[in-house]
């Protein structure tokens, strides 16, 4: 006899669950506190988004947007004069639904000033053993996942493409491609926790870029599963702009609706963005991988079937 499938009102999670999350939260903020990074809040809607075709934004009739990432405003505060930042915040991404994705989730979203990448790397291994316990952490660079994933040279966009084609992952250009491969290598990884660095110059996003042309960007994956993405942060607001522009223009080759640039973000980063690096990590996939839950839904208190 099928057991019943328990009532659409009651929540995804178990009240165990419940307590466990209340107990990080407490942790995470106490990690800040404890280190004088300011609690900050933004708004969850704003007159812009990201204009990364890799994102989906969830609009508003008014014309808005569901922020993605709190990132935009958090850079502005930064801009403004305020001190190394952090926020315990929802987001959201249309489409995102699955296993380990909820089109609404809770980042923890952090700025250093004076960090550099290596720095804050340094710090997210600190709060992540704060919240999972220590574990030793490894580190691999872009190319050495695909390579030895993959025998796939990083390089070789040509390769890229076709290998990811061979594999039947559906990729519109070599960074979708690259994506797609990465996000196979990721979960395929045999390691507690492993740092993903030297990512290529192209998916940089708004990270500034190394002498040697690669990103100053780094993931960070436990058991397989990506939870945090690190950036030594780009201040020249020229860049930013080029960047945006560039983004705007694979859009329109992906058929995708225009974003418009979020002139605020570069008007503070015209002003004088300082040199820091910020971080964004997955709140609600560390909360079930401290719960051994083999989906993300037992993390939240109702997923969006239940919402």
């Amino acid at each position: 006899m099928t057991a019943e499938a328990p009532p659409r009102w009651r929540p995804s999670c178990s009240l165990r669950a419940l307590r466990v999350r209340a107990e990080m939260l407490a942790a995470a903020r106490s990690f800040f506190a404890t280190r004088e990074v300011m609690e900050v809040q933004t708004p969850l809607v704003g007159r812009h988004t990201v204009t990364d075709p890799a994102i989906a934004s969830v609009p508003l009739a008014d014309g808005g947007f569901l922020q993605t990432s709190p990132e935009h405003h958090m850079k502005r505060l930064l801009a403004a004069g305020a001190p190394s930042i952090y926020q315990i915040a929802p987001a959201f991404r249309r489409a995102e639904a699955g296993r380990w994705h909820n089109p609404e989730f809770t980042l923890i979203e952090w700025y250093r000033l004076g960090f550099d990448a290596e720095r804050l790397m340094a710090e997210v291994a600190e709060l992540v053993d704060a919240l999972l316990g220590p574990a030793p952490y490894q580190r691999r660079t872009y190319a050495r996942l695909l390579q030895d994933r993959f025998a796939v040279d990083a390089a070789d966009h040509g390769a890229v493409v076709e290998h990811a084609q061979r594999l039947g992952l559906q990729g519109d250009d070599i960074g979708d491609a690259a994506d797609l491969l990465v996000a196979e290598a990721v979960a395929a990884i045999n390691a507690e926790r492993v740092f993903i660095t030297a990512y290529p110059g192209e998916q940089a996003a708004l990270a500034r870029r190394n002498a040697d042309g690669t990103a100053a960007r780094f993931e960070l994956v436990v058991r397989g599963l990506e939870i945090a993405n690190g950036y030594d942060e780009l201040t020249d607001a020229e860049e930013l702009e080029t960047r945006m522009a560039a983004d705007a223009e694979r859009r329109k080759a992906k058929d995708l609706p225009p974003v418009a640039p979020d002139a605020a973000l570069l008007a503070a980063q015209q002003y004088g963005l300082p040199a820091c690096a910020g971080v964004a990590l997955g709140f609600d996939r560390v909360v079930a991988l401290r719960l051994g839950a083999k989906t993300l839904a037992d993390a939240l208190t109702f997923d969006s079937p239940r919402a």
